[in-house]
C-alpha cells in the first residue's frame, strides 16, 4: 500500500505542471488582469458596482458555475493528454527497470496512474476551482465596496452558495470522471504500446470502428452505425436537455444542490459506469501484459 501511494505521489510530481502550476498561473494572470483593469480606469467601478447590485447572489451563482464548468472542460483535456504521455513516461525516459524493481506489479503501476487520473490530479484542480469562486466574490464583493452598494448582511447567504455550488461542482467532477472512464482507460492502455501516438490513434479509432461496420453490415453513412450512435451516447455527459440547469436558468430561483444531485443521479446509467470501469481495468491489463513482455525481451 505505501508502494501504491508512492507511485500515485510521483504522478503528482511529474504532472503537477498541468494539474497545478498552470492552472494556479492562470488564476493569477485573470486576477491580475481584473486589478488591473479596476486600476488603470479600463472598467468602471460605479458601472460593474451596480451591476453586481442588481441581482448580486444570482450573479455570484451564475459565475461560479461558469468558473467550474471551465475548469471541469480545462481537466477533461488535460487527463487526455497526461494519460497519452504519462501511462508511456516510464518507457520513454529510460527508468522502466528501476520501475520494475519495486515490489509492485505491471498491473498495479498502470492501475495507480489510473488512480492518479481520477483522484488527486482533479482533486487539484478542483480546489483550484474553488480558489476561483473565492476570488470571484472577492472582486465583486470589493468593486460594490466601493461603490457603497455593498452589505455584510450578505456574506452569509454567499457562503450558502459558495457550498451550494461547490457540492454540485464536485458531484459533476465524480459523476464525469465514472462516465469518461473508459476513455481515460482506452488512451492510456493505446499509451503504453504506442506512446504519444495514442493522442491521433484514439482519436481516429472510433471512425475506423464505424466504418468497419458500415462495411461489414450497410448503412448510409459509417455515421449512422450503432457504433457511432454508442459513442455519441457514451460522449455525452449525463445532464440532458430540459434538465435542472436549464429549469433553474428559467425561473431565477436560488440554485439547490439537493435538486441538482437527484437530477444527475437520476440520468445517469450507472449500468454503463460500470460496463465503462469493467472496460478500463480490462484494457489496462491488456497493456499490463503487453509491457511485462515488452521489457523483458
Amino acid at each position: 500500500m505505501m508502494a501504491f501511494a508512492a507511485l500515485i505521489r510521483r504522478e503528482f510530481i511529474e504532472h503537477r505542471g498541468a494539474f497545478l502550476i498552470g492552472p494556479l498561473i492562470l488564476v493569477a494572470v485573470l486576477f491580475g488582469a481584473t486589478i488591473l483593469a479596476f486600476t488603470v480606469g479600463r472598467i468602471d467601478v460605479r458601472f460593474s458596482g451596480a451591476i453586481f447590485t442588481v441581482a448580486p447572489l444570482r450573479f455570484y451563482e451564475f459565475g461560479f458555475l461558469a468558473f467550474g464548468v471551465a475548469w471541469m472542460l480545462y481537466l477533461l483535456a488535460v487527463l487526455f493528454f497526461y494519460c497519452a504521455d504519462g501511462f508511456a513516461a516510464d518507457k520513454r525516459n529510460n527508468s522502466m527497470l528501476f520501475w520494475k524493481s519495486m515490489p509492485v506489479s505491471d498491473f498495479r503501476m498502470l492501475l495507480s496512474k489510473l488512480a492518479a487520473a481520477l483522484t488527486i490530479l482533479p482533486g487539484t484542480v478542483y480546489a483550484i476551482a474553488l480558489l476561483s469562486g473565492l476570488l470571484f466574490f472577492a472582486v465583486a464583493f470589493t468593486t460594490m465596496s466601493i461603490n457603497g452598494t455593498a452589505s455584510f448582511a450578505m456574506l452569509g447567504s454567499v457562503a450558502s452558495i459558495y457550498l451550494q455550488v461547490a457540492g454540485a461542482i464536485l458531484l459533476a467532477l465524480i459523476v464525469g470522471l465514472l462516465w469518461y472512464l473508459p476513455y481515460i482507460g482506452l488512451v492510456g492502455a493505446l499509451a503504453t504500446a504506442l506512446g504519444r501516438w495514442a493522442i491521433p490513434v484514439s482519436l481516429l479509432l472510433p471512425s475506423l470502428v464505424a466504418t468497419l461496420e458500415w462495411v461489414t453490415l450497410g448503412g448510409l453513412h459509417p455515421f449512422t452505425t450503432r457504433t457511432w450512435n454508442y459513442l455519441n451516447y457514451r460522449s455525452t455527459f449525463p445532464l440532458s436537455e430540459n434538465g435542472y440547469p436549464d429549469v433553474w436558468l428559467a425561473t431565477g430561483e436560488r440554485f439547490d444542490l439537493n435538486a441538482f444531485a437527484v437530477d444527475l443521479l437520476g440520468k445517469t446509467d450507472w449500468l454503463q459506469v460500470l460496463i465503462g470501469a469493467v472496460f478500463a481495468l480490462v484494457a489496462l491489463y491488456i497493456a499490463s501484459e503487453y509491457r511485462r513482455r515488452a521489457s523483458a525481451n
